[in-house]
Formats: structure tokens, sequence, C-alpha cells
């Protein structure tokens, strides 16, 4: 009974991340739309979270973290993949992004084989070729010809956050042996450092921070709290359920997403993106098919 409880409180922590990322787009186009940045949003929430997530954390810190070689590039890949999604979400469709995201199992594979020699099954053949066919049906636009199927920066923020993120899960898989919490943190960090340096690039810092009043800084902060939270609860459910299963649930976000982006910003997608996304959430939900058994020796 007690396992029973355990794994459903793993489905709920699964359900419950999916929504949360699911309507997190709509607190960053508030923010966007109040005059703060994407940069400023990511440097502000993801200060909060870096700086509770220490707090929270401390002793796994002060006993297990260590100055790994590849912190520096999960930072890089983690940190670009969010701050990539709160500027793309902020201007453009949020299931068009959300879609583009959802192509990492296309670039997990690719990346597996690069750098860990994993073996593409061929069940993983059709994976592949289901989210390349739906990414093409997503951005075909009739009547173009010039070859270029990304058209706005949001849809290439999308295509290349989606990347970084595969690339980064390659990375993970590799550390291992690093804590979870440490690995968290290079996101937050990672996030934050990318807001920064936007702010200071564009000379913009002062004037962004000046812009947060009350109602910007309760926000701020009830966004960095619930991404701490989010990043704990998410733990375990990995730690408890099989992966094809909460990738599973995770899928959901897209429905979560769809109807928030409705509802709240009376986006609609069309008949040729609903089919594209069909094909990816597919491409998705088999992707624990992609690798092949390794031959024996």
């Amino acid at each position: 009974m007690d396992f029973v409880k355990q794994k459903l409180l793993a489905v709920l922590c699964a359900l419950t991340t999916a929504l949360v990322w699911g309507l997190m787009w709509y607190p960053f186009r508030v923010l966007a739309g109040n005059g703060f940045s994407s940069a400023a949003t990511s440097l502000a929430v993801y200060a909060v979270a870096a700086t509770l997530g220490v707090i929270v954390f401390r002793e796994v810190f002060r006993r297990q973290f260590r100055l790994a070689p590849v912190l520096l590039p999960l930072t890089l890949l983690y940190g670009w993949c969010n701050f990539s999604y709160t500027w793309a979400v902020s201007e453009g469709q949020v299931m068009r992004i959300l879609l583009l995201f959802y192509l990492s199992p296309l670039w997990t594979v690719l990346f597996s084989r690069l750098l860990l020699h994993e073996r593409l099954s061929r069940a993983g053949g059709g994976v592949v070729l289901l989210s390349l066919l739906g990414c093409v049906i997503i951005l075909y636009r009739p009547g173009v010809f010039d070859g270029a199927l990304l058209h706005s920066r949001a849809d290439w923020l999308a295509l290349s956050g989606g990347m970084a993120f595969a690339l980064g899960n390659v990375l993970s898989k590799r550390a291992s042996s690093l804590p979870v919490p440490v690995k968290s943190a290079s996101v937050w960090l990672g996030v934050a450092g990318f807001g920064l340096a936007a702010l200071l690039w564009r000379g913009r810092l002062g004037a962004e921070l000046a812009l947060i009043d009350g109602s910007v800084l309760v926000l701020v902060l009830l966004l960095g709290v619930t991404l701490l939270a989010t990043s704990i609860i998410s733990m375990h459910g990995l730690s408890v359920l099989p992966a094809t299963q909460v990738m599973t649930l995770m899928l959901m976000e897209l429905v979560f997403a769809a109807l928030s982006a409705y509802w709240l910003a009376g986006e609609r997608m069309s008949v040729q993106e609903w089919c594209g996304g069909a094909l990816i959430a597919s491409a998705s939900l088999l992707s624990g098919h992609m690798v092949g058994k390794p031959h024996n020796a």
C-alpha cells in the first residue's frame, strides 16, 4: 500500500510539473507587458530560485559540491534552454514554441550517438522521422519558396532551446555522480547569467531594475519560489516512475498550455499545427524505444 501511495504521489508530482510549465508562459507575458524584458525576468526570477535553492539544499552543497568540469557546459546549455524559452513565449505563439521544444527527442538521439555512442534502433528511426515530419508540417507555409522554414525570432529561440536541453540531458547522463541539487543550481545560475549578460550588453541593467515595483517584486518572488518547488517535486517523480511514464505525463504540459493559451490569450492552433503537434507528441511518447540494445562483446 505504501508503494501505491508513493507511486500516486510521484504521478501527481509529474502532473504538477507539467501544469506549472504549461502555465508559466502567462506570468512571463504579464511581466513583459509591464515593460520588464525577458532578460530582466530571467535574471530576477532565477536569482531568487538560486538563492532559495542554495539555502534549502545547503547541507547537500556543503558535503557534496565539487567543481566538476561538466558543470560549465551544463550551466551554459540549461541556462540558454530556459532563457530562450522565457524570451520565446514573451513574443511568440505559446503552442508553437512548446512544440518546437518537444523536438528534443530528435536532438537527444543525435547527441547520444555522437557523445555516448548509443546505437539508434529501428523503432528509433521511425521516431526521428515522426519528429522531423511534425516539425516540417508545423513550420511549412504555402507559397513560401525561399527555403527558410523558421521566419520569426521566437521560432529560432524555441528550436535552439530544445537543442540545448537535449545536449544538456546527454551531458547530465554522463555526469550521473553529481547530486541533483547541484545540477539544478547550474540551471538557475545559467539562466540568471544569460539574463545579466543580455542586460549588460544592451546597457539596460539599471533601467530594467528601476522598473521593479511592489507588484513586479511579488510576482518575481512567487515565480522564483514556484520554480524551486517544481524542481524539487519533479525530482521525486523522476526518482520513482519509469522514464517513459514520466514523458507520457509531461506531455500534459501541451494540453495545459493549449487550454491556457486559448482562454488567456485567445490563441488558436490551425489544423496544420494540430497535425504536426500530434506527430511530435507521438514521437515523444515513443522516445524510450529510440536506442537499441548494445551488442555483446
